[in-house]
Order: C-alpha cells, then sequence, then structure tokens
C-alpha cells in the first residue's frame, strides 16, 4: 500500500494500465481494418448490430468496442441505427422466434453488397438453446452468414478480428 502511495505522489494517479500484448494486438487488426475500409467503403464501414435474443453479454463486449479504451471509430467502423445505412451486419443471440422476422426484415433492407456476422456461440450454433419452440436456434437457420465469431462471449480483439475476416472475405 505504502509503495502505490509514493507511485501516486511521483507519478500523480494513474488511470490506465501500461500496454499490453492485446494493446498491440488490437492495433495491428485496427490498422488492417482501417486500410480495407479505406479501399473499400471510402473510410467508414457502417454496421448494424441486431440483438435477436441474446443474454446480452456479446452486447456489452460490442459496446466496450465504442468505449475509449479500445475505441473501433477511430479505424471507420461505426455502428447505425437503420439497416438502410448499413454495410454490414452483426447478429448476436439464438433467433427468438419472435425475433425471426424482424432479423429477416433487418437482412432485406440492408442494402448489398452486404455481409453478415455472427457474434457469439449462441449466434453461431444456437448455443445452449438450439432449435425449439421459442428458438430458430443459428442466426445461419434465418438468414446467410458470411463469418462466425465464436466465443461466449467473445472479447473485443475477437470481435474485431471477425470484422476483418469478415472484409477479407467480402
Amino acid at each position: 500500500m505504502l509503495r502505490i502511495f509514493k507511485r501516486i505522489l511521483t507519478h500523480g494517479v494513474v488511470t490506465e494500465a501500461a500496454p499490453s500484448l492485446a494493446d498491440s494486438e488490437l492495433e495491428q487488426v485496427g490498422i488492417e481494418v482501417q486500410r480495407i475500409v479505406a479501399a473499400r467503403y471510402a473510410g467508414s464501414l457502417a454496421i448494424r448490430e441486431v440483438d435477436a435474443g441474446s443474454c446480452n453479454g456479446c452486447e456489452l463486449e460490442i459496446h466496450a468496442l465504442n468505449n475509449p479504451y479500445y475505441d473501433v471509430e477511430r479505424f471507420g467502423v461505426h455502428f447505425v441505427a437503420s439497416p438502410r445505412h448499413a454495410d454490414a451486419l452483426l447478429v448476436t443471440g439464438p433467433v427468438s422466434r419472435h425475433m425471426e422476422n424482424a432479423l429477416r426484415r433487418t437482412w432485406e433492407a440492408t442494402p448489398d453488397p452486404k455481409f453478415v456476422i455472427a457474434a457469439g456461440q449462441c449466434a453461431c450454433d444456437g448455443g445452449e438453446f438450439g432449435v425449439s419452440y421459442a428458438s430458430c436456434g443459428a442466426v445461419s437457420n434465418v438468414i446467410p452468414v458470411d463469418v462466425r465469431i465464436p466465443g461466449c462471449p467473445p472479447a473485443p480483439v475477437d470481435l474485431l478480428r471477425g470484422i476483418l475476416a469478415a472484409l477479407r472475405a467480402s
């Protein structure tokens, strides 16, 4: 405790952790995303996030992409409120029966060319919910999926890697 107090007196209050390996990996992936976005999307990739019935774990990690620590907008990626303004859909959760039509209509409203990313284990394969009277299961059971990002939930760096994979595939 005394050592921390001396450090604060010497250097001021430390508000950020020291850069780690994950930070440098984030930068490398982000720079590659930025390069492709600049070439294909005039510097701005618009993503519409769709919660098709998730527990919100994946949404928390997606929101983290926008916080000052990860700041995905510096790489040219931003989230939009309307599918009509989107270049891609980022879908989370197993698709509930109540969201099936809404997801399909959102996909149809997104202009071509578009790509779909299934984020999280539930979106990839239905997770522990699978297909039932209340769930369609995986996103690919409702709309075509280009890239799957496994994890429960996937970390922000994994989400950015998935966006990069989708950009490379499209």
